[in-house]
């Protein structure tokens, strides 16, 4: 097992700005401007298209002169060309290795435009951002930025805009300015950034960066007694009743945790031997329910048949969010599943993956109020699953493709816990008596609290804690 690094070594956090306004435009060429001592300025664009949904800057600043650089005293400035006069903008961080809660993006207007810039994105950082010692970077800053109403924004026309450019190189059509001095690139003709009647708008303050706060497992445990699990949040359900078959126990002891891949995984097993007696089940849980609108991701792996014994049982494999049933058809209820039924169930004849999300039900009679959509295909393997809730809709993503969006009417009124399980409907998809038994393994889990991360997102900061070797932080505070 690998040694467990302290809790909140990698944050992720995505602060948002914005901007009203616009300019003229004139057309002037630009001559860069040599490095002068102290930094340097990588740049790489991960969408490289004429047009996008969204500009996608990544940058690394190096220390290039010979004393340590507060980052509190850099600011990177990228320069583009407004979409319309009153086109407005907004700014997200998607990772950044010093944490994207110490990144800060603001917009401003250009004094004089030029046919390829009339506003800017400065990036700056907190003090919680540390400091670059002689000869070091950054790391990763991972930005992007958007129209307002999402419109499909023309980005070969901006300035410091490069297609071409999608591995890290110098690129001065940035600036960098070092305790308000220019010490790197060049700024579009006539737009000194040093200079004081500069109009960055004032009265367009940057949005408090609300929400962002992260819950990140790596699932490094030792097994379902190690102290740590418990001590970061889960439980592992021992206790009696549903779902499943009845007389079926939930078993600790089935939940373990095994090497696949160069990583540590959770393996639920869930096995049988066609009576309710012989049935164990099993499920993992966040103790706390604290979690709601935001992003959910985790990399599952299903299994189409059993690691031994005859196949054929109607089993679900699970990842979900849950809050609880208060009474009968109660209106704040709230769940959101991925459930895999590799040889059907609920009537279905064989393999079907659900996306479901619930407003209410009644168990008895049986109603449901539920919005759900389907794949009748074969999941087996690794899979990773993405679901955003937002105030406008709740959507689900598989192997970064969009699986389904639904309605607002069934957004959260209340947090939720966080879940995996693994569990059989019933015993009718296979009588043998011979003992059979199910994995369903799970790779990481990842909450961001009130933001919306695109599955390339979710990649991209789960790839950073690994880069780092954070195996756990939980930033999410209780509701």
């Amino acid at each position: 097992m690998r040694n467990r690094p302290t809790t909140g070594r990698a944050r992720l956090a995505l602060a948002l700005s914005v901007l009203l306004g616009g300019g003229a435009l004139t057309a002037l060429p630009a001559q860069a401007a040599p490095a002068a001592d102290g930094l340097a300025v990588q740049y790489r664009t991960s969408a490289s298209g004429a047009t996008a949904d969204q500009t996608e800057p990544w940058f690394k600043v190096r220390n290039t002169g010979s004393s340590t650089v507060p980052l509190s005293q850099v600011k990177i400035r990228y320069y583009f060309k407004a979409d319309s006069p009153s086109a407005s903008y907004r700014f997200a961080c998607s990772w950044a290795v010093r944490g994207c809660a110490a990144v800060t993006g603001t917009f401003g207007t250009l004094s004089s435009p030029t046919s390829t810039a009339d506003r800017y994105l400065e990036i700056g950082f907190t003090p919680a951002a540390g400091t670059l010692a002689p000869g070091a970077d950054t790391g990763d800053l991972q930005l992007r930025f958007h129209q307002s109403n999402w419109q499909t924004l023309r980005q070969s026309d901006d300035y410091s805009f490069n297609g071409a450019q999608t591995a890290y190189a110098n690129w001065d059509r940035v600036t960098a300015q070092l305790a308000g001095a220019t010490v790197w690139g060049a700024a579009p003709e006539g737009n000194d950034p040093t200079d004081p009647t500069d109009p960055t708008d004032p009265t367009d303050p940057t949005d408090p960066p609300g929400g962002g706060q992260t819950l990140f497992d790596d699932f490094d445990y030792d097994s379902h007694t190690d102290p740590a699990l418990s001590a970061h949040g889960w439980n592992v359900r021992s206790n009696s009743g549903g779902p499943g078959v009845p007389g079926a126990t939930w078993d600790p002891s089935k939940v373990t945790f095994v090497s696949a891949g160069g990583n540590s995984v959770m393996n639920l097993e869930t096995s049988t031997a066609g009576t309710g007696a012989s049935t164990t089940q099993t499920e993992v849980l966040t103790r706390s329910t604290k979690f709601q609108n935001g992003t959910y991701a985790a990399r599952v792996r299903f299994s189409d048949a059993p690691r031994s014994g005859p196949d054929g049982d109607h089993l679900v494999q699970t990842f979900f969010t849950i809050n609880d049933l208060k009474a009968p058809m109660a209106d704040d209820y709230a769940e959101y599943d991925f459930e895999y039924l590799p040889n059907g169930g609920w009537g279905e004849p064989s393999t079907i993956l659900y996306t479901t999300s619930w407003e209410t039900y009644d168990p008895d009679p049986w109603q449901a109020v539920n919005q759900h959509s389907e794949q009748r295909s074969s999941y087996a393997g690794w899979h990773d699953l993405v679901v955003t809730i937002d105030d406008s809709a709740i959507t689900y993503y598989v192997d970064g493709q969009l699986f389904g969006t639904h309605d607002a009417r069934y957004l959260p009124e209340r947090p939720m816990s966080i879940n995996f399980n693994q569990w059989f409907i019933d015993l009718n998809g296979q009588t043998s008596t011979t003992p059979r038994a199910y994995d369903q393994q799970v790779d990481y889990v990842l909450h961001v609290k009130d933001r919306v991360l695109g599955p390339a997102e979710v990649a991209a900061a789960v790839a950073g804690y690994r880069a780092e070797g954070t195996g756990f932080v939980d930033e999410v505070p209780a509701p």
